[in-house]
């Protein structure tokens, strides 16, 4: 509607939309119920029924197009999926009809099943919805559908199952205001918005532990112009439907003195309800196209030039980018040729129909062997859930055994997650591919990680703890495949020549780990102030009955290379936090101290993910000889609440304004002073270039991945200049404050940089350039070792996250300099707003505390 002329009324035909029906089946919500034990006792089935179950059961949903009491589809059901921590679909359900072929009545049944009992499933609740409103509009965006309890949904033109009742609760009512605001009824005010939408969301999550109804959300396309019903004319269906014309002499003679009968079309159409589906023509010349019997052909078959430029442009393509149809036949005839492209494999197994024996037999039996030797970010992406057979799976393993220790384990976090992905992990996994063809068996990555960890003690060290935290999860089936991994880890360990003196060093390191986490706890609950818990952290370290002021060497769990001996006492503190983490400074064999912070109460397997990549990161730019001066310090989750990190002595940039008159040049020159320093501002010349290294290098990382929350208090100076961030809560675009700039550069960053006019400042915006160039290289290998932590369980990782957030910091579909351009526009972020927020931000602090 034109908001300047409220008649003129923009809409259109459904008559005109010949695209195949497509919704998605999003969520369930309710809190259900198990049955009572009395029932149990009497109906002993019910003890397999899912709504017993202690975890989250395998909910399924079907769904059938119905109109006028006539089935117009099959029903159609959700694939299988092991659920977390609720009940999420998001799968997109395509229907063999299109809209323009769809009766004023139409309307999709929902059910939604669960088990109850050996071979036998009930409805959890049943809904009809109809595509049509009262008005003749198509029904667009996402929609809250009620479920009856218990029943199947009923299709009939008067249902007695509708989506829509009476009921009336907060979350209906906002969801009507939602709709409005998508249909543009509502002004909109993007700050505001984003303030509403974030209070709403905190809502929902109230309201779903009350939640006393079944609800189902599902999301259904948006298109720019309402779609109001119409009947498709004639001249559309002639166009739309295959004619049949009269073929044999008599027939033709006949029309031809009866005036031209075939000029009028709509006497000869015929309805093909299978015209959107698959066709088995096509399928059987697919298959015989891609026969054995043209693989001799095939072996000599090389690209011309335009097909080589499609190739390159294939090849390049994201991880998560899928092919078309085109894309894969053409991948598949040139699949000799490419062999020897180190790019191709992880494409070619994309344009592999996986339910085809033969196409599955000539690809891992003939072409994998011959396949030349991949990158570790390809074998990345073959270790991941997308790909099923074990021998390909095995193929990536081997490529693994070429790198050495120290990048093993810096893929370690992830290749342990990759663990999930295996057959022998799931036993639903060998049901969702009925075909013979593919290969469930062990494709050896245990064994691998395993023998690798036994034969050094730093990755042994490491793999130790990975493991320890995925079988304290509450996910029990998770545990279970964890705590067989550990077992034969421990089982081989022992058969060591230093199993025993190996064994030890992990039961004490337990303990230490224990004795500090009830001492964290026992601080956090205290109603002491801080002072008060310092003090009694330093007497407890200095009790000798703790052990921990002298022990027997002891490698640190954090950095196993590291030796410690004890812990001093009168360095001890607790931070200002709720969670009171501990400050310990431990002594080491050399004579040196290794400070680190204890925090019980936290999740740190997302810090620990972030610096690991960072980690990444900076190898990265080294090899291409760029030193930002990097600080990732070193993160280990030892619990699924608990953990500890190395303490870089360092002041946050919020204390420094406060104590050094707002200045950060004033701290640098207090520590390194040069007067007669010539454009350096009475600073170092070396601990001035830290700063601007360290400030590009951590503005383009925290770009990358989205980090959020950013505030003078997580944003960190060494007295030698070097800049670092802390506690990454918030990735992947997620943040608290309302319009959080995408680089954080504040003016304070800028201010000791001399300004926006500087050499300096100039300098830094030149090293985020060659930096992010630098990274966006490797921006596969890092799009396939966050997409590996999708079923980690850490709230910020999704695989919906991993590709929208990632891609949109690469760019990957532009050019290097057109990228370049978009990360320069995000330099420029920096304003005042942006100091509001971090003085808004003190605020908050100084009255918590």
């Amino acid at each position: 509607m034109d908001r300047d002329n409220p008649k003129d009324f923009t809409f259109a035909n459904s008559s005109s939309l010949r695209f195949p029906v497509t919704f998605r089946v999003s969520q369930f919500e309710g809190n259900r119920k198990p049955k009572p034990f009395t029932d149990v006792i009497d109906n002993p089935d019910l003890q397999f029924a899912g709504v017993q179950s202690s975890s989250l059961s395998d909910l399924y949903v079907t769904c059938q197009l119905i109109a006028d009491n006539k089935p117009l589809t099959i029903a159609y059901r959700t694939a299988f999926k092991a659920f977390k921590n609720n009940y999420t679909w998001n799968e997109w359900i395509t229907l063999p009809i299109r809209y323009c072929d769809l009766p004023l009545g139409s309307q999709i049944t929902f059910t939604v099943w669960d088990i109850d009992g050996p071979r036998s499933a009930s409805p959890v609740g049943g809904t009809t919805f109809r595509l049509f409103g009262k008005k003749g509009a198509l029904r667009r965006g996402k929609h809250r559908l009620f479920l009856w309890a218990g029943v199947e949904a009923d299709g009939s033109v008067n249902t007695k199952t509708p989506s829509k009742t009476e009921v009336k609760d907060e979350m209906g009512r906002l969801e009507k205001l939602v709709k409005k605001y998508e249909r543009g009824d509502l002004q909109k005010c993007d700050w505001l918005d984003k303030l509403a939408f974030r209070r709403m969301e905190e809502i929902h999550a109230s309201e779903a532990k009350k939640l006393e109804n079944f609800f189902l959300y599902i999301d259904l396309p948006r298109f720019d112009f309402p779609i109001l019903f119409s009947e498709p004319s004639a001249k559309q269906e002639s166009t739309n439907l295959p004619t049949i014309m009269p073929t044999s002499s008599t027939q033709a003679s006949v029309v031809s003195t009866s005036g031209s009968l075939l000029s009028d079309a709509t006497l000869w159409q015929i309805v093909d309800p299978e015209v959107a589906r698959e066709n088995p023509v096509e399928d059987k010349h697919r298959r015989l196209i891609r026969s054995h019997r043209s693989g001799a052909l095939d072996r000599e078959l090389k690209p011309n030039a335009k097909d080589r430029d499609e190739l390159g442009v294939i090849l390049n393509y994201a991880p998560t980018q899928p092919l078309t149809s085109e894309e894969k036949d053409l991948v598949w005839k040139f699949r000799f040729y490419l062999t020897r492209d180190k790019r191709g494999l992880t494409k070619f197994l994309k344009s592999v129909t996986w339910r085809d024996p033969s196409e599955v037999k000539q690809a891992v039996e003939v072409l994998l062997p011959q396949w030349t030797d991949i990158e570790v970010d390809d074998a990345l992406e073959l270790l991941g859930p997308g790909t099923v057979d074990s021998r390909v799976r095995n193929f990536a393993v081997k490529q693994l055994t070429k790198a050495d220790d120290d990048e093993l384990l810096l893929y370690l976090l992830q290749l342990l997650q990759a663990l999930k992905f295996e057959s022998t992990a799931s036993d639903q996994r060998s049901m969702r591919l009925s075909t013979n063809a593919i290969s469930h068996d062990d494709s050896g990555l245990a064994d691998f990680l395993i023998d690798r960890s036994v034969r050094n003690a730093v990755l042994g060290n490491r793999f130790h703890w990975y493991l320890m935290v995925e079988v304290a999860l509450e996910d029990k089936l998770v545990a279970k495949v964890y705590g067989k991994v550990w077992y034969k880890f421990m089982e081989k360990i022992k058969k060591s020549d230093d199993g025993s003196e190996r064994t030890d060093v992990m039961r004490r390191q337990g303990e230490l780990i224990a004795t500090l986490t009830k001492r964290s706890k026992d601080l956090k609950a205290s109603k002491d102030q801080r002072p008060k818990k310092i003090e009694r952290l330093r007497a407890f370290i200095a009790d000798s009955k703790n052990g921990l002021v002298g022990m027997a060497p002891l490698p640190l769990p954090l950095n196993a290379n590291i030796e410690m001996t004890g812990i001093v006492p009168e360095k001890a503190s607790v931070f200002k936090s709720s969670l009171s983490p501990m400050l310990l400074y431990f002594t080491c064999t050399d004579g040196s101290e290794y400070p680190l912070i204890f925090k019980d109460g936290d999740d740190m397997r997302q810090d620990q993910l972030v610096i690991q990549l960072f980690t990444l990161m900076d190898r990265l730019l080294r090899k291409e000889n760029l030193d930002l001066k990097l600080s990732p310090y070193a993160v280990l989750a030892t619990g699924p609440s608990q953990g500890m990190a190395q303490y870089i002595p360092s002041m946050t940039i919020a204390a420094i304004v406060s104590e050094y008159n707002g200045s950060l040049l004033n701290y640098l020159r207090a520590h390194h002073p040069d007067e007669g320093s010539v454009g350096t501002f009475g600073v170092k010349k070396s601990v001035l270039d830290n700063f601007v290294r360290s400030c590009a290098g951590y503005s383009v990382m925290t770009y990358i991945l989205g980090v959020g929350d950013r505030h003078l208090d997580n944003l960190l100076l060494a007295p030698d200049g070097h800049f670092f961030h802390v506690d990454f809560g918030y990735i992947l675009g997620r943040d608290p404050k309302p319009f959080p700039p995408p680089v954080k550069v504040c003016p304070e960053m800028i201010e000791a940089m001399g300004g926006t006019h500087s050499p300096e400042f100039a300098r830094f915006q030149n090293l985020c350039f060659v930096a992010y160039t630098i990274i966006r290289k490797s921006a596969n290998l890092i799009l396939n070792l966050v997409s590996l932590m999708g079923e980690a369980n850490i709230p910020d990782i999704s695989y919906r996250d991993v590709h929208e957030q990632l891609q949109e910091k690469f760019q990957l579909h532009l050019s290097e300099e057109d990228a370049i351009k978009e990360l320069e526009k995000q330099l420029r972020g920096s304003s005042t707003y942006h100091n509001f927020l971090d003085r808004m931000h003190g605020v908050a602090q100084y009255w918590r505390y």
